[in-house]
Formats: structure tokens, C-alpha cells, sequence
């Protein structure tokens, strides 16, 4: 978790290439990782002083990504596994796709509990 929250951009997304600051930020994953962080938080699994800002700021930053449609943009399509940068940086950015909106969803869930 520690270094997820080391990727963490600014604005509280992560990239759909994780570790590589000029990829575009990717509202699946960064739904995934916030989960996880509240989850930690309230199991007490992580530190609530540093997880729990961090998945706040996540928060945040993702519910702009919902459209008035109520669907989350920028999420990649299913992706397979290639040795090519690029490959990963031209991934079609989906909107309203299930692997976006269930994140989505968990968050909510999880800060509900």
C-alpha cells in the first residue's frame, strides 16, 4: 500500500501505467486502490493518519470522472499483457464499462460501512 499511495498523482488518481507520470489517469484502478484504502482503514490495517486523507483525496478526484449519465469515464479496456509502452499508453479509455463502475460502487460501499 505504501507504494501505491507513493503513485498517488495530485489530484488523488493513479495512471493507467502506474509508475509513469505521463500516462492519463485511469478511474478503474484508482477505484480499486481507494477501496482498498478505506477498507484498511477501518479494518485498522492502515495507518488512518496517512490512508485515510489519501482515500478521501481519491474520492474526490474520482466522482468528477461520473458523467451525467451517471457513468465513470476513463476506464481502460480490458487490456492484455505486451512488452510495449505504448501499447499500454493507447489503451481505449471506455466510459460506463463495469470494470470502472464497480470500483466505483465498492467505494461508495466501503465508506458506507
Amino acid at each position: 500500500m505504501a507504494t501505491l499511495l507513493k503513485y498517488q498523482a495530485a489530484d488523488g488518481m493513479w495512471r493507467q501505467l502506474i509508475d509513469d507520470p505521463d500516462s492519463w489517469k485511469e478511474t478503474s484502478c484508482t477505484g480499486m486502490f481507494t477501496c482498498a484504502f478505506i477498507t484498511g482503514v477501518k479494518e485498522g490495517w492502515l495507518d488512518k493518519a496517512i490512508y485515510a486523507p489519501a482515500a478521501r483525496k481519491a474520492w474526490l478526484s474520482l466522482i468528477k470522472y461520473i458523467n451525467s449519465d451517471g457513468d465513470i469515464t476513463d476506464v481502460c479496456e480490458g487490456t492484455n499483457k505486451k512488452d510495449s509502452r505504448q501499447y499500454y499508453l493507447d489503451r481505449k479509455r471506455n466510459t460506463g464499462d463495469l470494470h470502472g463502475q464497480a470500483p466505483l460502487l465498492w467505494c461508495a460501499t466501503a465508506f458506507l460501512r
